[in-house]
């Protein structure tokens, strides 16, 4: 495991819309290296960039054309490379999006494997033998290509599935994960790897990381084995190179995949979810951070803490703030309910990430599709660093925008909330610095939670490391509230709105919380 990962904290840029350098309406990567600073101080030591390699950007990028060339409208290869290298004088990691399970249509690769004679490349995609036989249980095209047989798809129709096998072949054109030409595939994506980690890249963040092998069993054997080999790879030639799953499901990303870290994602009913988005379907919003919601802690704990032991000596479960697929979280959440909610995601075991933007509480758009975007395109938008001309997003005329910027009169942007000390942005900071200074705080720190029931909204946990410890809670109900906690409490090293902790003798406090507060408190 790297060692750099225990404090880590991870900063996720969506590279056309983070800066723009030259005046073109889209972000670049120069654009990301002149903001560097900005997020150092912010206390983020790491980067995952989504994709900025060559693409039709028919899925803003997902769909790849060209792994080892960056994108022309965010630079050059030179300057990623710069880019490795400026992050790096900071201080800072740099992770790149791999996209192991598919392509663009219009990769090289593809357009030989779709050419009717027999290729090199005839088998790196999956292919049925007949243009009438379908992909069972898979969507497939057909007609598309001279090639008399119709092909798989991974996800939308730009990006046609790579062949890492199928678990159990049944078909005459199905092939299995220990073929010549799943393994062609395997040793394909590990030299993209190599590429980039030969040139400064400190690993990847890997997009639908459980979709290699195809009709793979409950327990992904097929597929975790491709991944405990290019971890293999990364522990023998690049043992400070990290692998990031999306996957959320550590039991088999971490234990059986061999991923370093794997994101806790919002999927529908899981414990993430019931903290921040659980406000689909019928009846009131349930989120466990909304003060006016009928959220309950347990439906996370009680999802989150298997998990979590289970996973403890095997990597980092990773909460994210929020990303590219997800609805921001000022959505449905208050400035103030945000800031009890950070108080609380930051200061949780693993590596944690905040999306770009989040940290000055940027509001979700109502936007038309862009790219693939649909409904993700309104988390999508440019950052905002001051109140000039788009929001300092760019030099280009409004309408040159790849995707407008948040037009109300008080959107929220960096000039402003750097200026205002009690502002969402100066809360992420100074718990992030808390979790800089203090090891229990860190990725690999002990979590005990102190209080937590069901009807009560009030949370209490510690996070230790040796014999120091850290006590943190938190409150985002609108009625104060009041527990003893079987820990000597210390100083309150940080709040949001009030909070006392006094020490009661024989190793017992007492917290108090004032409504929608948090605390973190120093304890024996």
């Amino acid at each position: 495991m790297p060692a750099w990962l225990k404090d880590a904290v991870f900063y996720e840029i969506y590279p056309q819309s983070f800066c723009d350098s030259n005046g073109d309406g889209i972000g670049d990567l120069p654009g990301i290296v002149s903001k560097l600073d900005y997020i150092r101080d912010l206390g983020c030591n790491a980067l995952w960039i989504n994709p900025c390699y060559d693409s039709p950007f028919k899925d803003a990028g997902y769909d790849v054309r060209d792994y080892k060339k960056v994108a022309p409208r965010y630079g050059t290869n030179d300057d990623l490379v710069t880019l490795f290298n400026e992050a790096h004088e900071r201080g800072i990691r740099v992770c790149l999006d791999l996209v192991p399970g598919h392509t663009s249509e219009e990769h090289p690769w593809f357009k030989k494997s779709a050419e009717p004679e027999e290729n090199e490349y005839t088998r790196r995609y999956i292919w049925t033998d007949h243009w009438l036989a379908g992909t069972p249980g898979h969507p497939y095209i057909a007609g598309e290509s001279g090639r008399p047989a119709c092909y798989m798809l991974n996800f939308f129709k730009c990006q046609p599935a790579l062949n890492y096998g199928f678990l159990h072949p049944v078909y005459p054109w199905q092939s299995g994960p220990d073929s010549p030409e799943a393994r062609a595939t395997i040793e394909a994506m590990k030299d993209v790897c190599r590429f980039w980690l030969d040139q400064g890249c400190d690993g990847f963040r890997v997009d639908m990381a459980d979709s290699l092998v195809k009709d793979d069993d409950e327990r992904k054997s097929g597929t975790c084995a491709i991944w405990r080999e290019i971890r293999g790879m990364f522990d023998r030639d690049y043992p400070e190179a990290v692998l990031i799953s999306e996957w959320s499901n550590p039991e088999l990303s971490l234990v059986s995949a061999g991923f370093h870290m794997d994101f806790y994602l919002d999927h529908g009913g899981n414990g993430y979810n019931t903290l921040f988005r659980d406000y689909w379907g019928p009846g009131p919003d349930r989120s466990y951070f909304r003060a006016d919601g009928a959220g309950d802690v347990m439906r996370f704990l009680k999802d989150y803490l298997p998990k979590l032991a289970a996973t403890k000596r095997s990597g980092y479960i990773s909460f994210i703030s929020c990303n590219h697929d997800t609805r921001r979280p000022r959505y449905s959440l208050t400035e103030r309910e945000l800031q009890v909610a950070y108080t609380c995601l930051y200061t949780l075991p693993g590596v944690p990430f905040v999306y770009y933007g989040d940290e000055i509480g940027m509001r979700y758009q109502e936007l038309p599709s862009k790219e693939g975007g649909y409904d993700r395109t309104g988390t999508r938008t440019p950052m905002q660093w001051d109140e000039g001309p788009n929001r300092g997003f760019s030099t280009a005329s409004a309408d040159a925008l790849y995707l407008p910027v948040d037009p109300a009169p008080d959107a929220p942007c960096v000039s402003s909330a750097a200026a205002d000390t009690a502002s969402l942005y100066h809360t992420v900071k100074q718990v992030l610095a808390l979790r800089h200074a203090f090891p229990a705080l860190q990725a690999d720190g002990d979590l005990e939670i102190l209080h937590a029931a069901s009807g009560d909204p009030l949370f209490v946990y510690a996070r230790r490391a040796g014999d120091r410890g850290m006590v943190i809670a938190v409150n985002p109900s609108r009625t104060d509230r009041a527990v003893s906690v079987d820990v000597p409490c210390g100083p309150c090293r940080f709040s949001v709105g009030t909070a006392e902790g006094r020490d009661l003798g024989d190793g017992r406090s007492m917290i108090r919380l004032g409504a929608q507060s948090a605390a973190v408190f120093a304890c024996g």
